[in-house]
């Protein structure tokens, strides 16, 4: 077979690193594969083929910014990408994350529907389904499951500082995302599945939780120079990792719980950029973000517990790394992030409940032993997040479709 993936990056971020896992799984199964990117991509396994450029995105962030009409900007180079695919002609197409500034939904949706080519379609957030943002759950609105309108999150991503196209936003993807017939959708949770159920998308979903490389997340016991370095030999040291850290990560739950934790408990918080981290108070040891994944294994083996206090996501990819190299995870009960864990393996406290979260760390660096925790973690990640389980789950989807076309 022939397989095209597109996303807004390759082998870069959570949903990047996936498009390139299940790149390298087609590879290894004798397939091709190819990944159509908008920007950010590292070293792939795949043929890579970019997506317009800093100007078409440059053209698309301005229609995003002033019409709120994101993702129907990027036309020419999405008739480019056209072109590509009819002298690739691919079996199928996995789509993950279309919103990004680099792709026209209506002119790549009108192409598919008139090929009648099988698409596999990962949904990494909401934003197929709204009329405009990526999670709806931080401000309570249900608006998506009739007609979004008015809607409370225009000033935020995808940010339009002038109208709100809510409305028709919401009307065009309902048309253009119903429009082809050969279409499976897979949600990395069963959280995001029920919701896509709920939506006015006609196709039913599939739930594939995300995978990782156990070989390389994995407990690494050479921590001694790392303690050495930021000073934590007789520390409790609490991680929290993101690829950016806005408002909807919870940084400033970990700034409260700093106040709260005893001295003997450190924060370690990866993936800040240089203001972040000259703002932290001096409780805090702020880290910029890292590609390296050998880097991110280390700091999540050096940790007692990995603390993810999202208010909106899908399927924290960094629950399943810090499980991998051992680490008990602590978050809130926010989309699929919960089940990423079971007791033996972490705790989920109210969001936003610092003072449950606080004595939750507490009680369990107090009572539980280390050694069997890192053992019942690695367990359950080798169990459920080996991506070579996971996404041979996609290759069969793949492969099907392929067979039924």
């Amino acid at each position: 077979m022939k397989i095209l993936q597109i996303n807004t990056t390759v082998n870069s971020g959570s949903t990047g690193r996936i498009a390139e896992d299940i790149g390298a799984v087609l590879i290894a199964n004798g397939h091709e594969s190819y990944i159509a990117f908008g920007r950010g991509h590292q070293k792939s396994k795949s043929h890579l083929i970019r997506i317009g450029n800093k100007f078409d995105m440059a053209v698309h962030l301005l229609i995003t910014r002033l019409f709120d009409r994101h993702g129907f900007g990027s036309k020419r180079a999405t008739k480019r990408l056209i072109k590509d695919l009819d002298n690739i002609k691919p079996d199928a197409i996995g789509l993950h994350n279309l919103h990004g500034y680099y792709l026209n939904i209506r002119v790549l949706f009108h192409y598919l529907d008139k090929k009648k080519i099988p698409v596999i379609w990962t949904f990494h957030d909401c934003w197929p389904f709204t009329g405009h943002c990526t999670y709806f759950d931080s401000v309570n609105c249900e608006k998506w499951k009739t007609q979004c309108q008015k809607c409370p999150k225009t000033k935020m991503y995808p940010a339009s500082l002038g109208w709100d196209n809510s409305i028709k936003n919401y009307q065009d993807k309902k048309a253009i995302f119903n429009s082809i017939e050969n279409l499976q959708i897979v949600t990395p949770s069963h959280w995001l599945k029920n919701l896509v159920s709920q939506s006015f998308l006609k196709h039913s979903a599939t739930c594939i939780h995300n995978g990782i490389d156990i070989n390389q997340f994995k407990p690494i016991s050479k921590i001694h120079g790392l303690k050495y370095k930021w000073q934590l030999k007789h520390k409790k040291v609490v991680l929290g990792v993101a690829s950016t850290w806005d408002d909807r990560k919870g940084p400033s739950d970990f700034i409260t719980l700093s106040e709260t934790l005893p001295t003997e408990y450190q924060i370690i918080l990866i993936g800040l950029s240089k203001t972040q981290i000259e703002a932290l108070p001096k409780t805090i040891i702020g880290i910029e973000r890292t590609e390296s994944i050998s880097e991110l294994a280390l700091y999540y083996s050096v940790a007692d517990v990995f603390v993810n206090p999202t208010y909106q996501d899908n399927f924290p990819t960094t629950n399943i790394e810090a499980l991998a190299c051992g680490t008990p995870v602590f978050t809130y009960p926010t989309g699929g992030s919960p089940e990423a864990i079971d007791t033996e393996t972490g705790v989920v406290v109210g969001k936003g409940d610092i003072k449950a979260l606080q004595e939750a760390i507490i009680t369990w660096c107090e009572t539980k032993n280390s050694t069997t925790v890192q053992i019942k973690c690695k367990e359950r990640a080798v169990a459920h997040f080996n991506k070579d389980d996971r996404y041979q789950e996609y290759l069969k989807l793949y492969e099907k479709s392929s067979v039924q076309n």
